[in-house]
């Protein structure tokens, strides 16, 4: 396979190159964005519970590997912030995915018309 490789013209060299990279780029910010959003499904669940507490009601909150009593309103503030920033991190993950995603199809493209006519 890397014979066949080699014996492409460096410009087709330089694209499929180009093609790997942009890849791995783009299954990089999937698995992320893949993260933020199992986190964000987190917080909306823990912010879901914590509205049919009362304050008054003792709550623990995760601190490392320790549980820290916390105050309810105080957790709902913390939470409601990082699911802010949480859904922003999509955003911009998703937009940087659509980018990645129309690079990776016009490279393919050109790709396609570079091979065409070396086919039989």
């Amino acid at each position: 396979m890397s014979d066949e490789i080699s014996r492409l013209p460096p410009k087709v060299q330089e694209r499929l190159l180009r093609l790997q990279q942009l890849q791995q780029t783009l299954q990089m910010v999937l698995s992320q964005k893949q993260q933020l959003e199992l986190e964000l499904t987190e917080v909306d669940q823990a912010l879901g519970e914590l509205e049919k507490l009362n304050d008054a009601t003792v709550i623990y909150k995760s601190i490392g590997s320790l549980l820290v009593k916390a105050k309810r309103p105080k957790v709902v503030t913390e939470l409601t912030e990082r699911k802010e920033l949480l859904n922003t991190r999509v955003t911009v993950l998703g937009k940087q995915e659509e980018r990645l995603r129309t690079q990776v199809k016009n490279l393919q493209a050109k790709l396609q018309q570079d091979l065409r006519p070396i086919s039989p």
